[in-house]
């Protein structure tokens, strides 16, 4: 979770598991609104499977999602 103010960067979040998470309070209809920043070469359905197989055979959740290339 970001610092109040601050914007989730998609550059801060490439090539890696991570996300950016903020949220702002719309002033008007007392709304809350999440701003999210991922990865989705690793977010997709297949990084999913593997996280959740991960899951179920009682190895770290992040085992093999590190190796994502980073294009340029």
């Amino acid at each position: 979770l970001l610092e109040d103010g601050a914007m989730p960067e998609p550059r801060a979040v490439r090539g890696t598991n991570m996300v950016e998470l903020a949220w702002v309070r719309e002033a008007e209809t007392g709304r809350l609104i999440v701003i999210a920043a991922i990865d989705n070469l690793g977010k997709g359905a297949a990084g999913q499977a593997v996280q959740n197989f991960n899951c179920m055979i009682g190895v770290d959740e992040t085992t093999g999602l590190d190796l994502l290339p980073a294009l340029p």
